[in-house]
């Protein structure tokens, strides 16, 4: 078989040693009975569906780290182990798509130079193993956080222009490969069959556009006003969670809100805390060995101020932001105490911000109390009641008439015979689409979506024209003074118009260039 014109026979040599590894010296009788069968098609067809699995799973990787904090803390209340979990989904992510784009390359290049794909062995088993690697995370991502497929449809509003012009380039780049082997191979039948695939996948891609809606498709006066910042827990990535320094650098980012969460100690205090046990944001371990592993509820707040809520900030990094934290700042987050709800609200209340909380564990045999111990805290701390955010279901009707200057804020949907109007709808960004945020907002109905993270969906969700958002990066959604792009329809049919027109005078100089 002779070298193509422009193919270096070394570099020929080098590309079939790296995907075949095999050393084929440059003297043609070694060459003999090196062709491209069926099977080796066939291989090289499975590794192109590898590298376009592995890269829809690196799209959806990219797309879960804004929720990735809520599976670092399940698997801590799981296994007692904290780790960023995100730093080992993206390294393997990134050796998998890595791995698979490196071999996709040498067979393109290979083809181009007229060489045989005999993929080795080795190369086929880690192929394999890929392929079940992807599937057994997409498996497990539909098991356990079933939620994120619609995240993932939720990114396309964001995505999904770039993205159209993304694969249609890549589509625009396979033409040469698959016009040298369309013009090299004899079989008619199986010309008529790529080229009729090819066509038919262009096609859809140039009209893939009819089918992509983004609520950031539109003239810049129709944006709607940027949402309000909740801070969740305070700000986290800046402080303890549901600590004072929180509540405080939460005010320094311009949230409106502070959400955090509220529980009530055995002798009836009313304290900030999440989870149901101390062991991840406190040192209770330390201090109260053999209760460390009972209900939050069980102490008395006494031993409660004896315990640090702090220092775990600083020895397990539950963000990247920690390590950047200034001297004094690090000083401050070892003096931090669980706080009671009366010093929250105090702070809120000299803050000027309005706090907002669930009240848990919801199931205890104890609740009402909770609830009356909670309201009385708001009661007396002189904080004004529409400044109070009140977040739990149980006894709500008794907080109405006890306490109806409080806002009552719902975790559902409105329900269609409704007996009073709902103001105000706290609920996960997934459950709501853009259609229902924009009828809401013309109803004067609040909605607060939570937890968004990254500029990406804040910027979806701020042209859907959502009233707030419960987010951990206070700090980064601040700075954003506009959506991260926003185009009126007229600009997006114009690229639309040149990408297609582009890709289709490329597709036709690469066949009739290389015939």
């Amino acid at each position: 078989m002779a070298d193509p014109p422009g193919c270096c026979r070394p570099c020929a040599t080098c590309l079939l040693c790296l995907y075949s590894c095999q050393w084929i010296t440059t003297k043609k009788e070694k060459r003999k009975g090196l062709r491209t069968t069926k099977c080796d098609c066939s291989w090289f067809l499975f590794l192109f569906c590898v590298f376009l699995f592995t890269l829809v799973w690196l799209y959806f990787a990219i797309i879960i780290l804004n929720d990735f904090h809520n599976f670092n803390e399940f698997i801590f209340k799981q296994r007692k182990l904290w780790l960023d979990w995100s730093l080992v989904l993206l390294i393997a992510t990134a050796v998998l798509i890595t791995y698979s784009a490196v071999l996709l390359v040498l067979a393109l290049c290979l083809q181009l130079c007229g060489q045989p794909l005999k993929l080795h062995w080795l190369h086929k088993t880690l192929l394999i193993l890929t392929a079940l690697v992807v599937a057994a995370a997409f498996t497990g991502l539909g098991i356990k956080w079933a939620e994120e497929w619609r995240s993932a449809r939720i990114s396309l509003q964001a995505t999904g222009p770039f993205l159209h012009i993304g694969i249609v380039g890549g589509m625009t780049l396979l033409a040469w490969p698959l016009a040298t082997f369309i013009y090299r191979t004899r079989s008619t039948g199986l010309k008529v069959f790529l080229l009729l695939v090819y066509c038919a996948v262009m096609i859809a891609l140039y009209l893939a556009p009819l089918g992509i809606a983004s609520p950031c498709i539109m003239e810049e006066n129709q944006l709607p006003p940027k949402p309000a910042l909740v801070g969740h827990r305070g700000a986290p990535m800046l402080a303890p969670e549901n600590t004072l320094m929180s509540l405080h650098k939460a005010v320094d980012c311009d949230v409106q809100v502070f959400e955090t969460d509220v529980m009530v100690s055995a002798d009836g205090v009313p304290f900030l805390m999440h989870d149901e046990e101390l062991t991840r944001t406190t040192n209770v371990q330390a201090v109260f060995p053999e209760r460390a592993a009972l209900n939050s509820t069980t102490f008395n707040w006494t031993d409660l101020q004896q315990l640090d809520a702090g220092s775990w900030f600083l020895e397990r990094r539950p963000f990247p932001t920690v390590q950047s934290l200034s001297a004094g700042d690090r000083y401050q987050v070892t003096k931090q105490r669980i706080p009671s709800l009366e010093q929250a609200l105090e702070a809120a209340k000299q803050s000027n911000i309005s706090i907002m909380f669930d009240l848990r564990p919801e199931n205890h045999s104890d609740y009402q109390s909770f609830v009356n111990a909670t309201l009385e805290v708001i009661l007396q701390s002189g904080i004004p009641l529409q400044q109070v955010l009140w977040l739990p279901d149980g006894f709500r009707e008794q907080v109405k008439q006890q306490a109806p200057g409080i806002q009552q804020v719902y975790g559902r949907k409105r329900l269609q015979n409704e007996k009073e109007p709902l103001l105000h709808v706290n609920l996960p960004y997934q459950d709501m689409s853009s259609e229902e945020i924009r009828q809401y907002r013309q109803d004067n109905i609040s909605v607060n979506l939570y937890v968004v993270n990254q500029p990406w969906l804040f910027s979806v969700l701020w042209c859907s024209g959502v009233s707030s958002v419960t987010t951990n990066a206070c700090q980064v959604l601040k700075e954003m003074k506009h959506p991260i792009w926003l185009l009126p329809s007229s600009t997006y049919l114009m690229i639309w118009i040149v990408a297609d027109c582009t890709s289709f005078l490329a597709i036709l100089w690469a066949f009739l260039l290389l015939k």
